[in-house]
């Protein structure tokens, strides 16, 4: 696809202008959360994107202040629910209710339907509840006795998993990983950071305290979303794309020979989408009206890390998927 100068700068033009807010937004969400920018974005991305968003830390780190703070500055409502082995997919969903004074059953909505739903542990909840919210995350909408109700819009959810207890957990498959549009490891704060955040907490200006302006409504970002569709993409780029998912089944294909026996399953076709959403959100949260190989580079970690399925013997050599991610992206090919 060959776009004339024209177009890219009327199109980079278009982007600059919708894409003022970000600074803002990021200042907005700073005056509570210390450091941890790469979940923030990558949160925000999931949003523009349509795509749910995974969480991976210990505790302690900031994840449900984090998706708290961004839904008050985006004026969007926010609800989290705790998972637990009791809990029931009623309890997140919805159920039917009888009520004795008139004698009718009524349907009473759950949680489940909000802007920015806070799945907490999701991993300690049975498989029913899982694939029901699954379930929820992919119809975006939810069924109550005999009723269908579409759920909000913009509909994120953003799940949170504990890399340290697995004793009493429910591991979500890998069919259910592969709903999440990111992973995100969610890393311990710098020593510097750390010292701000005692000061903060500990001092006066308490984080309940601080005062959030909304940055962005639910209709601008439906607005940034017809924005991005416009993005330039141009087909080396979307190439570039496929390569990188395609090598993630055939590693040998880009002279990954001795990489093969350690990547039993590799990323399905959804990584491919979500691989071009995503890099189009990394370039509209740059002010750029085009994709770059860069943009997919960015992102490429966070989109593949659920999704390739590493082997027995690359477990018992030592080998990550961010390493594997890292060798594919080393030698496909950049347009």
């Amino acid at each position: 696809m060959t776009v004339g100068a024209y177009d890219i700068r009327v199109i980079n033009d278009l982007v600059e202008r919708e894409s003022a807010f970000v600074e803002r937004l990021m200042t907005e969400v700073h005056k509570v959360i210390v450091g941890q920018d790469e979940m923030i974005e990558r949160v925000f991305m999931g949003l523009l994107c349509h795509g749910h968003v995974l969480l991976e830390g210990a505790p302690g780190l900031a994840k449900t202040l984090t998706v708290s703070t961004l839904a008050r500055c985006l004026h969007m409502e926010f609800k989290r629910v705790q998972f637990t082995p009791d809990l029931l997919p009623s309890d997140v969903l919805g159920t039917v209710i009888y009520n004795h004074q008139t004698g009718n059953f009524t349907n009473r909505k759950g949680p489940v339907f909000t802007n920015l739903l806070l799945a907490d542990e999701i991993n300690r909840a049975p498989a029913k509840v899982q694939s029901a919210l699954l379930e929820a995350m992919a119809e975006r909408q939810v069924t109550i006795g005999d009723t269908s109700y579409p759920l909000p819009k913009p509909f994120l959810v953003l799940a949170t998993q504990n890399p340290i207890e697995q004793e009493g957990t429910y591991t979500l498959p890998e069919a259910q990983l592969d709903r999440f549009m990111f992973k995100i490891k969610v890393g311990y704060p710098t020593a510097e950071q750390e010292l701000q955040i005692m000061q903060r907490i500990g001092g006066a200006a308490s984080t309940a305290k601080v005062e959030i302006q909304p940055v962005i409504s639910p209709d601008d970002i439906a607005q940034v979303q017809q924005t991005m569709d416009r993005m330039i993409v141009e087909q080396p780029v979307q190439k570039y794309i496929v390569d990188v998912v395609a090598a993630t089944r055939t590693p040998g294909a880009v002279g990954l020979e001795k990489l093969a026996p350690f990547i039993d399953f590799g990323a399905s076709p959804r990584a491919t989408i979500a691989l071009f959403q995503a890099a189009r959100a990394h370039a509209f949260m740059r002010h750029r009206g085009y994709v770059s190989p860069e943009d997919i580079k960015a992102v490429a970690p966070d989109i593949l890390r659920h999704r390739i399925i590493l082997s027995y013997e690359a477990e018992a050599e030592g080998k990550t998927v961010e390493e594997v991610v890292r060798a594919i992206l080393e030698h496909v090919q950049v347009p």
